[in-house]
């Protein structure tokens, strides 16, 4: 385990669990936690021997986003080219899970919505309430709720600033799972592994793919792929797949 003032991070297999762990201050975000969180996507992203992360907040709070005594004093929770908490904008290459346990509030949730998967705990607690503070959800929030939910839906969180439950998050669709409390960093790390065991080189064109097709044309989209398909094509792993599957054995991913 290695561990910072603000942000944990460990190794589980082929999985990075990265917890925010300020729980006195609900695991808020001020600029050591962006820092941090930056930090540790870095790792992420730069060790071959990881292929997923898990985020988390300690204590049983995800977190309650923007720490706004830190704001009034003069921190930023941005990084930049790198948003909010140092992962809202972040061009992340490996597959991110957000194990939301309690409340996760404005940039915490953002930080969710970050994320690739979230898997939320039924009794938790996630809402966007920057609009009772004269702000707007701009970690991400305006941004990418109405496109992972109905339009309407979305905007009665943004403009309410009512938080839903996890139960309410599963029903809606931004939940992946939803579990009881306790069991989403477990239930995300199974979800990791169970990712862990596709081609790396796979899972960031899958990533890099959907990013550059959100809001594309339809042909613009499908010259990337074709980009993208063309260096699957000439890599080592996907030489390895094709001979794994004729030997009925798990493929050994080498990530070239």
């Amino acid at each position: 385990m290695h561990s910072t003032t603000e942000v944990r991070t460990e190794t589980i297999g082929s999985s990075l669990l990265i917890t925010i762990d300020r729980p006195k201050a609900r695991n808020a975000v001020n600029a050591a936690v962006a820092t941090q969180l930056a930090a540790a996507i870095d790792q992420l992203e730069e060790d071959p021997a990881l292929r997923a992360a898990v985020l988390t907040g300690a204590q049983g709070t995800f977190s309650a986003g923007m720490d706004l005594k830190a704001a009034l004093a003069g921190e930023s929770p941005e990084i930049p080219g790198r948003g909010f908490g140092g992962l809202t904008r972040a061009q992340t290459t490996k597959p991110l899970i957000a194990a939301v346990e309690g409340w996760a509030m404005g940039g915490g949730f953002e930080l969710a919505l970050g994320c690739d998967l979230i898997v939320a705990a039924d009794d938790a607690r996630l809402g966007l309430p920057e609009v009772s503070r004269g702000l707007i959800a701009a970690g991400g929030g305006v941004i990418r709720l109405p496109k992972r939910i109905p339009y309407h839906l979305a905007m009665e969180l943004l403009l309410t600033g009512e938080p839903v439950s996890g139960e309410r998050a599963g029903q809606l669709g931004i939940a992946n799972r939803v579990v009881a409390a306790g069991e989403t960093v477990a239930t995300a790390l199974q979800l990791a592994e169970r990712i862990a065991q596709n081609a790396p080189l796979a899972l960031a064109a899958v990533k890099n793919l959907v990013r550059a097709a959100d809001g594309a044309p339809e042909e613009e989209a499908f010259a990337v792929q074709g980009r993208q398909m063309a260096a699957l094509a000439a890599s080592a792993d996907v030489r390895e797949g094709m001979t794994a599957f004729t030997e009925h054995r798990p493929p050994l991913w080498q990530g070239r």
